[in-house]
């Protein structure tokens, strides 16, 4: 595996028994970037997950990760790797301040000042035992040992599981600072809006399957709006309805609301024939958009090479 490929998965496989975990996965992560693994709860991406890290062995396919083979090299691949469990359990009754003490020694060694400036960061009180904590601080424990050491590479498997928005937004500036420091960032979500502000691409799961590999940017060109204009008189609806990328055309009496399904530019020029007294478009929703594309529509199991 070449130097800029940071993770390799070729025709990866895995079922339990008959039930599918993810079947067929090919997938390239490059070296310094960061890649969204997005999905509903379900697809596949924490099985993807412990895949790569060896916690699960495949029915049949590889993955290489940092050049390394996750079985054989396992723990030599550790050492590069921060990962963050989708579920996090700290059993015994340890302080984190102690338990991030252990996982700092078990790398060989971690400079304590990174530990208290990512606590500092992220408002989390190492002086309290972590079994006492709520789901939320126990998931900056979590984001605290995985950034650290400053991996190579960083596994996050629903990062922003309990945080609250605040922390949401600086665990997103951690995952940019972070890229911009070359290091590389697979981070699964079911959540679009938590890779949009910080994923170079996105791999798509459903069902177990790869729907496709897209560039961030590439999403917004998908993007669904709800249009209403207000015209001087009545118009017919009919004249719009045949429109490219609209539909679900309503009119009552000067007003029209419709959907638009890519750009606007059809729209305006047709209702321009019209005396327009006022047009309200609203934000692109993202996350509907993004639903309704890859996880309902008739062909989103076919991989779209577009940014792959």
């Amino acid at each position: 595996m070449t130097s800029d490929i940071a993770v390799l998965v070729e025709d990866l496989t895995k079922f339990y028994g008959q039930r599918r975990g993810i079947e067929g996965l090919t997938l390239e992560v490059r070296t310094g970037e960061v890649m969204g693994f997005l999905g509903p709860n379900g697809a596949g991406k924490t099985t993807t997950i412990r895949l790569l890290l060896d916690f699960l062995r495949p029915t049949s396919g590889r993955a290489t990760v940092l050049g390394l083979d996750p079985r054989r090299d396992k723990a030599a691949l550790h050492r590069q790797i921060g990962y963050l469990p989708g579920e996090l359990a700290f059993p015994g009754r340890e302080k984190a301040e102690d338990l991030l003490r252990f996982f700092g020694a078990a790398r060989g060694g971690v400079a304590w000042s990174q530990v208290t400036d990512l606590a500092e960061r992220l408002d989390l009180d190492l002086s309290r035992p972590v079994r006492a904590m709520s789901k939320g601080n126990k998931q900056k424990v979590g984001l605290v040992q995985a950034f650290m050491h400053q991996p190579a590479l960083l596994i996050l498997d629903e990062p922003t599981s309990g945080l609250d928005p605040l922390m949401q937004q600086e665990f997103l500036a951690m995952v940019r600072e972070a890229r911009d420091g070359g290091q590389t960032v697979f981070m699964s979500s079911h959540v679009l809006a938590e890779v949009q502000h910080t994923a170079d691409r996105v791999a798509i799961v459903r069902d177990g399957r790869l729907a496709a590999v897209e560039r961030v940017e590439s999403l917004g060109k998908r993007a669904i709006r709800s249009v209403e204009i207000h015209f001087d008189d009545p118009v017919d609806p009919a004249e719009f309805a045949v429109l490219p990328g609209v539909s679900d055309v309503v009119v009552s009496g000067p007003v029209l609301r419709c959907t638009v399904d890519g750009r606007l530019d059809p729209l305006v020029k047709a209702a321009a024939r019209h005396d327009v007294v006022d047009m309200l478009s609203a934000e692109p929703d993202l996350e509907e958009t993004f639903l309704s594309f890859y996880y309902h529509s008739e062909g989103a199991g076919d991989v779209s090479r577009a940014g792959a």
